[in-house]
């Protein structure tokens, strides 16, 4: 006579089920594996592992709102499990309310304070909203839980430099650096820095630094050519921003300062070509296409005036 399986055990193959099925890349199978396993429910802390699971697959298939559910399904059975306030936080974040992540991100640190995550990307909020100075004291928050966190420094840092106190800037983005020494965009923040020290050279050896960890930060490539043509180096210019242009095809600001440099030194038909890519990749340039000095030697030309009435909608 065959054994008839108990419950759990009948659980249990439903969710060997789902992990093959999600090992195999077919997550919406997945998901309805760990539901019929859910259905044969067992102890509160093997339920909610089934929950998480569910949430976080959805989470993978861009489906923040069921994944939202699932994760209030997990508060339900235990108001006091941190981890699902957290994933609704950055479920919200992803669909833009900022508001609504904010107040799950303090709803987790209110249940664990030393959720450091939580701190993290509640700090990365307050800095997108403009609240610069929460931003740091959630940053500092994190150093404090996680003393090599390097990406936090370098954020505490580019908020001070941003407020205009270069010098605590310094000594965040040098700490930064101590942890990770290649970390591009703390070479990248020295850059910024030393630029608002009027240090051009200096800021000029931290953005190449950077350049050489990560080629492909585009950012990079925008303040070099900046200080180039400051410096009325037009050429060296045009040629970092080709460069910044091959492993950044979609920065249209890079294609805007290579137009800039080309009107500069007379070549039109260049310049024009390379507004037109901009203007493609992001149409809002146009006001400033329309104010800048730098296009004079264009105002004549019959092609930017029609690229200017194509785009001026």
């Amino acid at each position: 006579m065959k054994k008839k399986l108990s419950l759990s055990d009948r659980r249990y193959n439903y969710v060997l089920l789902a992990e093959e099925a999600y090992l195999r890349k077919e997550k919406e199978r997945a998901i309805e594996f760990y539901k019929k396993a859910f259905q044969f429910r067992g102890n509160i802390k093997d339920d909610i592992v089934i929950l998480y699971n569910i949430a976080q697959t959805y989470d993978e298939l861009d489906k923040p709102l069921y994944a939202i559910e699932t994760y209030k399904k997990i508060i339900e059975i235990d108001p006091r499990e941190s981890g699902a306030y957290y994933g609704i936080a950055i479920m919200e974040e992803r669909l833009n309310n900022k508001e609504k992540a904010l107040e799950y991100y303090h709803k987790a640190i209110e249940i664990d304070p030393d959720y450091d995550r939580a701190y993290y990307y509640a700090a990365n909020l307050y800095d997108e909203m403009g609240e610069r100075e929460k931003a740091i004291e959630y940053y500092k928050r994190v150093i404090e839980l996680v003393p090599d966190d390097y990406i936090a420094y370098n954020n505490i840092g580019s908020l001070y430099e941003e407020l205009g106190d270069l010098e605590r800037a310094l000594v965040y983005i040098n700490k930064s650096l101590e942890i990770e020494e290649n970390y591009y965009k703390a070479l990248f923040n020295l850059g910024v820095v030393y630029k608002a020290l009027g240090d051009n050279k200096k800021a000029l050896e931290y953005y190449y630094k950077s350049k050489e960890t990560n080629p492909y930060y585009a950012n990079t490539y925008l303040n070099i050519s900046a200080i180039y043509i400051e410096e009325k180096r037009y050429l060296d210019a045009i040629d970092l921003l080709t460069e910044g242009i091959k492993n950044n095809p979609q920065g249209h600001d890079l294609y805007y300062n290579r137009a800039c440099c080309y009107s500069i030194l007379g070549e039109r038909e260049k310049a024009i070509r390379d507004l037109r890519e901009a203007l493609t990749l992001f149409p809002g340039i146009i006001k400033y296409i329309k104010t800048d000095k730098d296009f004079t030697n264009l105002y004549d030309q019959s092609e930017f005036i029609d690229l200017i009435n194509d785009f001026d909608q």
